[in-house]
Parts: C-alpha cells; structure tokens; sequence
C-alpha cells in the first residue's frame, strides 16, 4: 500500500485488513499502521475514530503518573480531560518500531498545562512542559489491547 494509500485508509478500512496479514513483517507493518492510525486520529474532533481501534476491554496505563484506566468509555473520558488541559500540544517523533503483538513509539510531547486532566500530573497549571514519552502498545486481534505511556515530565522554560 503506498503511502497516499494508506494515508487516504479509514479506521473501518484499517481493521478489515487486520487478518489479512500472514508474513511477519505483513504482521509488523498493520501494527505500525495500527499505532500510526491511532495516533493521527488521538484529537478531540476524531477521537470516536480512535476510540474504536482498541479492544473493549483495553488498559491504558502511565506508571508514572500511577494512573489506569480500562474500556473504551473510560480511556475516552481520560483523553478528553487531557485535550481540555493541554495547550498548544506538538509531539516530535524519535523513533518507532514493531513486532506483530507490540508497537514501541518514542516522541517528545510539548504544550503548556491550562488545566487539571492529566491525574496525579506532577506540574501546576501553567507550567509549559516538555514530555519524553514512550508509548508500549499491546496488540491483540489486529487491535490495541494495552498502551502503556512511560512519561518524563520536564518544565520546558
């Protein structure tokens, strides 16, 4: 698939191909478009498209923060208090690589916090903040099972 092809794929378009895929690297390449899909689609106005490529019994974890949360409903309501308390957000990707069950992302995250959504967040509002973020995804059934969020917070004066 090339590249404008893939990028043109809806959600619906995305997991119909999820048993398709019979190599390995076939297998790596749907979990990269997977975590590709879901970040692009992580934003307040698609977030019921990003919403559906996780199993419906998904986890979403930040150790740091000592935060979990599990099922669609609540992974949804976790992002979006987190899009109301963080302004002007910008990632930078580093790096990113898969096996067929796991997708290992690393990026920057920049913004300013303008409120309380993040839980346990270790800066006051206000503070501008540059995250290095690792994300751990868990793929099962061509969805995303678990995501794991190892964050670094920094003020970034």
């Amino acid at each position: 698939m090339s590249l404008i092809e893939r990028s043109r794929e809806t959600v619906e378009q995305l997991l119909a191909r999820r048993n398709l895929a019979k190599t390995y690297e076939e297998k790596c390449q749907y979990a990269l478009d997977l975590v590709d899909m879901h970040l692009h689609e992580e934003n307040p106005d698609r977030i019921d498209e990003c919403i559906k490529l996780y199993t419906e019994d998904a986890l979403w974890e930040t150790p740091a923060r000592g935060v979990s949360y599990k099922g669609r409903e609540t992974i949804k309501k976790m992002y979006l208090r987190v899009f109301d308390s963080a302004e002007g957000i910008a990632f930078h990707p580093i790096e990113r690589f898969a096996t067929p069950d796991r997708v290992f992302d690393d990026m920057w995250a920049t913004f300013r916090l303008s409120g309380d959504g993040f839980e346990n967040c270790p800066f006051p509002i206000g503070t501008k903040v540059k995250m290095r973020l690792l994300h751990n995804f868990h793929i099962r059934d061509g969805m995303i099972a678990k995501e794991i969020g190892y964050e670094i917070w920094r003020r970034d004066e």
